[in-house]
């Protein structure tokens, strides 16, 4: 198996999570104004598969959202570290690579120090297994280390993991196994904003999970080509896809307005979530039917 470049692995583990299109952020500064929209942003990068271009969050984005909430740390809605050695295909342990890489998300930003170097043992165990163990030289695991309760760094350390993403995908030849990371690392996310929905049910974060109808119509995409013999997990996304078939937004233009003193535009367009209660059980059920059978996957 092709050894994978440090840059690399640090990108897999890192950002394997929901290739999400969103109504983010969009900031645009001249030398007269600035422009503001108020919605939630989702940093993204943006990775070229096959020709087709994919926009890519980080998972630590969803602890973001549900730190800002002020909901308390919850190791209870995390996977067992523990079980590493618990899966032994490279499927099942690609998949547990991406949940895990999740989980070191939501722990570091909630400086969960102890917990956060557990899941980085456990992802470097996976690494080893899956082959590609020469990506975690002595250097970058320091570097994780040392940074794992500084949000500011650990997300430039994600950014610069973005940056190796398009190279890691155009030259290594184990797509099946990177789209396998990136599903476990969106099932986990979901999975963590999900709990937290039902412990505080917000707007923001229902809206969160509603924004992922794209995600999953490119997740369907990556495994259909990159790993179409998993059949049951391609017939669980196409359940999920149809589920979120339901989800609509409707956009409402209303006049910008702007400060003069400040020189700043403010946009006040709208995009309206249009999801009912049952609709929105029935994808959390989805979401998290699947989060478990790929945990509960040790053959």
């Amino acid at each position: 198996m092709r050894k994978l470049s440090l840059k690399n692995i640090s990108w897999i583990f890192i950002s394997a999570a929901s290739l999400v299109a969103c109504s983010g952020n969009k900031e645009q500064i001249s030398d007269e104004n600035k422009i503001v929209e108020t919605q939630d942003t989702v940093k993204a990068g943006v990775l070229n598969i096959g020709g087709q271009l994919f926009s890519i969050p980080s998972p630590i984005q969803t602890a973001i959202l549900i730190q800002k909430l002020g909901l308390p740390f919850n190791k209870s809605i995390l996977f067992d570290s523990k079980k590493v050695n618990t899966f032994n295909t490279d499927v099942s342990r690609a998949l547990l690579l991406g949940v895990y890489g999740a989980d070191l998300g939501y722990v570091s930003m909630y400086s969960q120090t102890q917990e956060a170097l557990t899941y980085l043992g456990a992802i470097k165990q996976l690494a080893d297994k899956l082959g590609v163990s020469s990506a975690f030289d002595e250097k970058t695991f320091k570097r994780f280390e040392n940074n794992l309760t500084n949000k500011d760094s650990l997300m430039v350390l994600v950014g610069e993991a973005y940056r190796a993403s398009d190279n890691y995908l155009k030259n290594n030849k184990r797509l099946d196994i990177s789209s396998l990371i990136l599903l476990g690392g969106w099932l986990e996310s979901m999975n963590i904003a999900i709990e937290s929905y039902k412990s505080k049910n917000n707007e923001e974060i229902k809206r969160r999970i509603a924004e992922q109808k794209l995600t999953v119509n490119n997740l369907n995409q990556l495994i259909t080509q990159n790993a179409p013999e998993q059949t049951d997990i391609l017939a669980d996304l196409k359940e999920l896809q149809m589920l979120y078939d339901k989800v609509q937004f409707k956009y409402q233009y209303v006049d910008p307005t702007t400060d003069t003193t400040k020189k700043i535009t403010y946009i006040n367009s709208t995009n309206e979530l249009i999801l009912n209660d049952e609709d929105l059980k029935n994808i959390i059920e989805k979401i998290q039917a699947l989060r478990n059978k790929i945990t509960s996957s040790a053959s």
